[in-house]
C-alpha cells in the first residue's frame, strides 16, 4: 500500500479504495473506473435531489476523499431537482456517466445505494430515503423501501 506520511490521507484513500471495492463486487466487474464513475455520477445525482441541508449532512458521512468528489460542481441554489421517479432519477445517472463505459446504470445506482447503505448510518439513510418520491424507494436496499 502506498503511504502518503499522513494518516488522514492513508486512511482517507484506504477507506474509499474499500468503497470502491463493494461497489465492483456488487457489479461484479474489477474495473475501479467503473466503479468509480458509479459513484461518483450516482452521489451527485443524489446529492442534487436532496435538501441543500440534506446534502450536507449526507456529505459530512462520507469518507474525505469521496467527500471531496460528492462536492465537486455542486449548486445549492439549483436543488432540489424535481425528479419523480426512479427512471428520471436513473437516467440523470446515464447521462452523467463517462461515453463508452459498459455499465447499466441501474446496476450502478443500486449498486452504490446499497454500499451507502451498508457503511453510513441507517438512520441518516433513512432521513434521505423518506425525502426522495416513493417510486424511487425501489433502488435502496429492501430495509430502506418503506423509509
Amino acid at each position: 500500500m502506498t503511504t502518503t506520511g499522513l494518516d488522514t490521507f492513508d486512511t482517507t484513500v484506504h477507506e474509499t479504495n474499500a468503497w470502491l471495492k463493494d461497489i465492483m463486487e456488487r457489479l461484479k466487474s474489477d474495473n475501479r473506473r467503473l466503479a468509480y464513475s458509479a459513484l461518483r455520477c450516482t452521489l451527485h445525482a443524489l446529492r442534487d435531489r436532496l435538501t441543500p441541508e440534506s446534502a450536507v449532512h449526507l456529505g459530512a458521512q462520507l469518507p474525505m476523499l469521496v467527500r471531496g468528489f460528492y462536492y465537486e460542481g455542486w449548486r445549492p441554489s439549483g436543488t432540489p431537482t424535481n425528479e419523480k421517479h426512479a427512471d428520471n432519477f436513473i437516467d440523470r445517472v446515464d447521462d452523467a456517466l463517462p461515453a463508452g463505459l459498459d455499465i447499466d446504470p441501474e446496476a450502478a445506482v443500486i449498486a452504490v445505494l446499497a454500499v451507502m447503505a451498508d457503511r453510513l448510518d441507517a438512520g441518516e439513510i433513512a432521513k434521505i430515503a423518506r425525502q426522495l418520491p416513493r417510486d424511487m424507494h425501489q433502488l435502496w436496499p429492501e430495509a430502506f423501501r418503506g423509509a
